[in-house]
């Protein structure tokens, strides 16, 4: 089994609330904006969005207002992530979404 993945440098801890297309979603991140991310290439067969799911957004150098979706915390994870300290990012997600 793999170590537990948590948001890193340039990361940032978010929650589907739309699907917008072509491998795109609304996401409203733990700093309170809604962004652009893309689901890449690599995991457009690999993970299934809906609306929801908590995801890690990995933002862009060049344009902080997008990103690309880099994992997706099943609903046992999301327990997990309240242990290690996310819960105050979690309720704000849950409140904003």
């Amino acid at each position: 089994m793999s170590e537990f993945r948590v948001p890193g440098e340039g990361e940032v801890l978010g929650k589907v609330i739309e699907m917008l297309g072509d491998g795109r979603f609304k996401v409203i991140c733990a700093d309170g904006q809604i962004r652009v991310a893309r689901l890449p290439g690599r995991l457009r067969r690999k993970l299934w969005l809906k609306a929801g799911d908590y995801v890690v957004v990995a933002l862009w150098d060049f344009d902080k207002e997008k990103g690309d979706i880099v994992h997706k915390y099943e609903k046992r994870d999301v327990e997990e992530l309240r242990r290690r300290g996310f819960a105050d990012a979690i309720e704000s997600l849950d409140s904003y979404a």
